[in-house]
């Protein structure tokens, strides 16, 4: 039973429309307090004092990565009745008409553009070397043989017109898998000096029906419905906002498609950042159960790899209705 008084104190929170404003732009991913003042034109001492607020009022929490703080809405996983309240306060903040919005989003546009940037720009400094920082956290060897497993799973009745997606192939090493298994295969990535890696793979064996094209999810914004399977893998620690990745994929699914993420569980070990390029520091399996769900995908099967190093790779199913 939820106390009138931490109600009321909720209410109070969410009552405020710069706050409002915040709260719908936090259902888009976690932003960092510089980043939001940046969007919203405020003092730091200001946005600090508004996060604080929504924070103490269960509206908001705290994601740490590496030395960075992060703020986005609360895991939703329970039907107590503050989660219900607070399920259907997000909504309707979702759906309400903000004047600001168009302005806002132009901000937004730019900080992801400036994250995606980066990005681009340590792959296009670490192209060649890549693999071996990456062999740091988990080589393709060390866990290919379960992601297969997986792809086998979902492929047995696969019909042989069936089409895939990669995001994000890197040097391509599951690149000739997806070829042997469906009929055509796009190869999606923002980086051109790791798309041309890909491409390397394609040509030097001859798989004729891949095709590599440089951009994000939007670039096939005409392919709506298309692919059977989609797959992320090791790819979300580098995305700008991961969770868009689910609402991007769930359009380009086609009925029954399935989408394959694997990734990074939670970890602390921040070298990842200046070594691999790594935005974010891993994921808890709860949240990408929830971007999922949001997006309309329904939850499959799961596996969880533990490497001597310490890290964990997560093996998330996840299917079209």
């Amino acid at each position: 039973m939820i106390q009138q008084p931490d109600l009321a104190k909720a209410c109070k929170a969410a009552g405020d429309p710069l706050r409002m404003s915040i709260l719908k732009l936090l259902g888009q991913g976690a932003f960092g307090v510089l980043e939001l003042c940046r969007v919203f034109d405020i003092k730091q001492s200001s946005m600090s004092h508004h996060l604080k607020i929504l924070a103490q009022a269960g509206l908001a929490s705290t994601q740490r990565e590496g030395n960075s703080i992060f703020y986005r809405r609360p895991l939703i996983q329970s039907n107590e009745p503050f989660d219900q309240w607070l399920n259907a306060t997000f909504m309707a903040i979702d759906n309400s008409e903000d004047e600001a919005h168009a302005q806002v989003q132009t901000a937004v546009t730019e900080v992801l553009q400036e994250r995606a940037q980066a990005c681009a720009e340590f792959f296009a400094r670490h192209a060649e070397d890549f693999k071996e920082q990456q062999d740091l956290i988990a080589s393709h060897d060390q866990y290919g043989e379960a992601l297969n497993e997986l792809l086998n799973s979902v492929t047995s009745g696969q019909k042989p017109s069936a089409q895939a997606l990669e995001i994000g192939p890197g040097e391509g090493a599951f690149i000739p898998t997806l070829a042997a298994t469906f009929e055509q295969v796009t190869a999606l990535d923002i980086s051109p000096d790791m798309l041309a890696l890909t491409q390397q793979v394609v040509d030097q064996q001859s798989l004729v029906n891949v095709n590599c094209k440089l951009g994000d999810a939007t670039v096939l914004n005409d392919e709506q419905g298309r692919y059977h399977f989609a797959v992320a893998n090791m790819v979300l620690h580098h995305v700008p906002a991961p969770k868009t990745i689910f609402e991007q994929v769930a359009g380009l699914l086609a009925e029954n498609g399935s989408l394959l993420i694997t990734d990074l569980c939670p970890h602390e070990q921040t070298w990842a950042r200046e070594s691999c390029g790594d935005l974010w520091l891993g994921f808890d399996p709860a949240d990408l159960t929830a971007w999922a769900r949001e997006a309309g995908l329904t939850e499959g099967p799961s596996q969880f790899l533990g490497l001597r190093n310490g890290f964990q790779i997560q093996f998330r199913l996840f299917h079209k209705p």
